[in-house]
Parts: structure tokens; C-alpha cells; sequence
């Protein structure tokens, strides 16, 4: 290309394109030093921490439980979403990934919690909490069979073959931005402690680090840390100087460090346990809502498992490998079921986030943060400590994650012909219909109090409520099925998905980079073969 206006020529050339994301300080199987690990490691810890009370608080609350049955979840699921991350970083996909609660299954939970019969037989708070538990317990179990199936069949290989970086674009996008009801709302439940830790986050990751004279990015990596000690301390001033105590009770709650209630609440030590809550129970109509959850769940978990290998410097992942971290997710899910957590797990997002914030994907950060969950869940006044950190401030971090998890997928993009007015169509079109049908399921629920979707059979509604309430679920259907019809015939169609650049990714002996990244430990492969 000439030069023109004086200018030389490669500044006109377009960025190229990178199949590994550069500038990333340690890759999945590079490790930092063992004592920065285990800061980071606690840094996931603390920020996978905030999911996992808020749907244990709300799960709790609706079955009659107080704040010693609340505490008792919140051990659990630490509990287990050690052992599930464990798992997924060794024989799942291998990357670093937080296996933690999920929001989408709430609905399913509050549907068991709700049903009548446990009002009419069960007339104390602790009598309808433990029955509620069982029959949570029996559908998650139930629903576990689904992605298990599907992933170690090798069934959902098949499916993910049909990916190309334009479908996945939607995908990826929405399993972020998707949850953006989780960020600025909860934050302004306490505006002054909310908005500066979300001023103190940019501040430190994005402007302090690059006015540092030392080499090493200490406030960019551990931005979250830093601001959350500080804002932290911060509100405990405001609380003791009794800043709160003529306020509202809602505002007391939000804004106060001393009203979560965990504290007091936990157990000095307490080891968790299959079936401590009894023998699981199971209805046809709750598990079965709760199967659509664990639909859902694995579709966000692979827009998930997609962005964090981005952020970890890995290659795209195969379909085999996509669908083995599957089958190890609905392990986890029927682990959830065993242990009594009240919800299943999928890929933690805001832990996908913070890869990009601190440029660290080493799969040895996420396991020591596994280590962490397993050992502030059997010590629960130390963990109840952490886990009494206010809302607002984990909001203003999930403002912050959310958008890191979501802009994955602009470097999908790439791969993508943008002048192609097809591509534009899909990617359009499908981002506009999972942000939109999902606000029109909810709102629709705020005015009617219930679903579009009204049939006699409960369980039906509830399963569309909750595959339609998922952006990342919607967005995903809508683009794959876009992608799979629209102009498939034309010669370009092929090139402006960027389906030549995944092709290799198809199969996972197909570029020797996967080997290095997915490969099981041990001569595990013979076991559980990548084909």
C-alpha cells in the first residue's frame, strides 16, 4: 500500500488478526510466583463471593429460612464450587474457570419454595425449609442427568460445531451484558459507598497503575482488593459513626456492615455434607423446570468457557473440549443436588472478568481460589466475615467484570466480515431480541404475576419463563439459527462467519496448540477421549 499525505504506508494497514490474545502476563499454563498466586487466588475468592450470597439470601429467605439456614447455604455452595472448580480446571475444559451459583436457577428454586403444599403440611419456617431443601435437592439431581448427557455422549460437540465467530458474538456478549440488573441497581441500593468503589476500581486498574514507576502492575492486579479494603473500611467507619441509624430499614441493610447477620450466625467450624439436609424428594414438574435451568446454564457456561480462553491466551477451544467441560458442569450441578446448595453452578462470569482486569489466566490462580472456597466454607466465622462485605460495593465490581466478560466478544469480531450487511443482520438483530424478549418476559411477570406463556401446567410456564428470561440463551438461538439459514448458499457466506478461521478448533488434533492447553493431566485422555 502506498503512503499518502506523508505518512507511511503500515499505517494504514488494519490490525491483524490474532487467534491467541497478546498482552496477557500469564497464559493458562504460565504461573505467577507462589505468593502472588495465592493473592490472586483470594482476589477470585472474594470476587465470586457476592454471587453466591445474593442467591443463598434470596433462596433462604423464601423457604423459611433465617440467618443460620442462610449462613449454612452460603457454606455449601463455597463448599462446593470448590470442588467443582477443582474438577472443571482438571479434567474439564482445564481453563481457568470458577464454577460457582447461578441466577438462572433461582426461578426454579422459588418454584419449589412456593408450591402450596409445603405451606399447608409444613406450618413452621424450619419444617417448610427443610422439605423445600429436599425437593431442591431431588430436581437438581434430576436436571444434572441433561448436561452430563449431553457432554460426555458428546452430543453437545455437535452442537458447538455449528458455532462460527459470528454466531458466537451474541452469545459471548449477553452471558455479560445479560446481567447488567446485577450492576448499577444493586450498587445504588448505597450510592456512597456503591459509587466510590467503583470510582477507586477504574482509578487503580485503569489510570494509577500507568503513572507507577515500578515495573511490577501492582494496583492494576490487584485493583479489586485494594478498592474493596478501602470502601470496605470505609463503610464500617460511616457504620460506627452512626451515619445509618435513623435510616430507613432497607437502607440499614444495604449500607451497613453489621446487619448481614452471617457472622453471628455461622458455625466456628462446619464441614458440609451429601444429604445433610436428609433424603432428597422429587416432583416431575420441578425438576423439570429446573432441567430448563441446567439448559440454560450450559449455554451461558460455553459463551463463558469461549471468553476465558481468549483471556487466558489460549487457542478458540475444540468441541470436544467445550463439550467435556460440559459434562463436568452437570457433574457439579448434581453435586449441588447432593451437598443441598439450593442452586446449580455454571461458569462464574464476574471471575471470567477479572482474568481481563489483572491479565492473569494461569489455571493455578483459579485452583488455589478453589482452595480458598473449601477452607473459608469450613471455617465459617472467617468466611462469614468476608462474605458480610455490602452489596453495593460487589455491584459496583459486577459493573466493572460484566462489561470485561462481555467485550470478549468484540475481539470474535475480527474473524468477521463487518462490512458484510448479513453479518451486520445477525449480530443486530440477535443482540436487540436477548436484551429485548427477556425485559418482556420480566416486566410481564411485574404486571400479570405470571409469564406469557399461561397454561393449567405450572411447570411448562415456568420452564419458558426460564429459557426466555436468559439473554444469553435467546441471543444465542437467534443467531445460530440466523447463521445456519441466511444466505447459505452464497460463495461468501462461509468467510464472512469466519468459520475458516474455527475450522481447525472443530477437531481437537487438528492444531497442536490444543494438545497444550486442553490436554488431561496424566495420560487422562485414554479415559476420556477428545475425539
Amino acid at each position: 500500500m502506498t503512503a499518502a499525505a506523508g505518512k507511511p504506508a503500515d499505517e494504514f494497514v488494519p490490525h491483524p488478526v490474532k487467534e491467541q490474545l497478546p498482552g496477557v502476563d500469564y497464559c493458562v499454563n504460565s504461573n505467577p510466583s507462589w505468593g502472588e498466586a495465592i493473592v490472586l487466588g483470594f482476589q477470585h475468592y472474594l470476587v465470586m463471593l457476592g454471587t453466591t450470597v445474593i442467591t443463598s439470601t434470596i433462596i433462604a429467605s423464601y423457604m423459611g429460612g433465617g440467618n443460620v439456614e442462610k449462613a449454612q447455604l452460603i457454606q455449601t455452595s463455597l463448599f462446593v464450587s470448590g470442588i467443582n472448580t477443582l474438577l472443571q480446571t482438571t479434567f474439564g475444559t482445564r481453563l481457568p474457570v470458577v464454577i460457582g451459583s447461578s441466577f438462572r436457577f433461582i426461578i426454579p428454586s422459588l418454584y419449589v419454595a412456593l408450591a402450596q403444599r409445603y405451606y399447608i403440611f409444613y406450618p413452621t419456617p424450619y419444617q417448610r425449609f427443610i422439605r423445600t431443601m429436599r425437593a431442591i435437592q431431588g430436581a437438581l439431581m434430576v436436571a444434572s442427568v441433561l448436561p452430563m448427557l449431553l457432554g460426555f455422549l458428546g452430543i453437545w460437540r455437535l452442537v458447538v460445531r455449528m458455532l462460527s465467530p459470528l454466531s458466537a458474538v451474541p452469545l459471548v456478549a449477553l452471558v455479560g451484558l445479560g446481567l447488567y440488573e446485577q450492576g448499577l441497581p444493586l450498587l445504588a441500593q448505597c450510592v456512597e459507598i456503591g459509587l466510590p468503589e467503583l470510582i477507586l476500581l477504574i482509578l487503580f486498574s485503569q489510570y494509577v497503575h500507568k503513572m507507577w514507576s515500578n515495573k511490577h502492575p501492582i494496583f492494576e492486579r490487584y485493583a479489586v482488593l485494594i478498592s474493596v479494603g478501602i470502601v470496605w473500611a470505609f463503610a464500617a467507619l460511616l457504620t460506627v459513626a452512626g451515619a445509618y441509624k435513623n435510616r430507613p430499614l432497607n437502607t440499614q441493610l444495604s449500607c451497613r456492615v453489621d446487619r448481614s447477620g452471617l457472622v453471628g450466625a455461622s458455625s466456628w467450624i462446619s464441614i458440609p455434607y451429601p444429604v445433610q439436609w436428609g433424603q432428597p424428594s422429587l416432583h416431575a414438574g420441578e425438576a423439570l423446570v429446573t432441567l430448563a435451568a441446567a439448559f440454560v446454564a450450559l449455554v451461558e457456561s460455553t459463551g463463558a468457557f469461549i471468553a476465558a480462553s481468549r483471556y487466558g491466551s489460549a487457542t478458540h477451544v475444540p468441541a470436544s473440549v467445550l463439550s467435556r467441560g460440559i459434562g463436568w458442569l452437570g457433574v457439579g450441578i448434581f453435586l449441588d443436588g447432593l451437598f443441598g446448595t439450593g442452586a446449580g453452578s455454571t461458569v462464574s462470569v464476574e471471575n471470567v472478568g477479572l482474568l481481563a482486569l489483572t491479565r492473569v489466566g494461569s489455571r493455578r490462580v483459579i485452583q488455589i481460589s478453589a482452595v480458598c472456597m473449601l477452607f473459608f466454607a469450613v471455617l465459617g466465622k472467617f468466611g462469614a466475615i468476608v462474605a458480610s462485605i455490602p452489596l453495593p460495593i460487589v455491584g459496583a465490581l459486577y459493573c466493572v467484570l460484566f462489561a470485561l466478560m462481555s467485550t470478549a466478544s468484540l475481539g470474535l469480531l475480527q474473524y468477521c466480515n463487518l462490512n458484510s450487511f448479513r453479518t451486520m443482520f445477525i449480530i443486530g438483530f440477535s443482540l436487540f431480541m436477548g436484551l429485548s424478549v427477556p425485559r418482556y418476559f420480566r416486566d410481564y411477570v411485574i404486571i400479570s404475576g405470571h409469564g406469557p406463556v399461561h397454561t393449567r401446567s405450572s411447570w411448562f410456564n415456568n420452564m419458558v419463563l426460564v429459557i426466555f428470561t436468559s439473554p444469553a440463551t435467546v441471543a444465542a438461538i437467534v443467531a445460530l439459527f440466523l447463521d445456519l439459514t441466511l444466505g447459505r448458499k452464497h460463495g461468501s457466506t462461509r468467510r464472512d462467519s469466519g468459520r475458516h478461521w474455527w475450522a481447525k478448533f472443530k477437531y481437537f488434533d487438528r492444531d497442536p496448540r490444543s494438545a497444550e492447553f486442553y490436554s488431561l493431566p496424566g495420560g487422562l485422555s485414554k479415559y476420556f477421549p477428545s475425539a
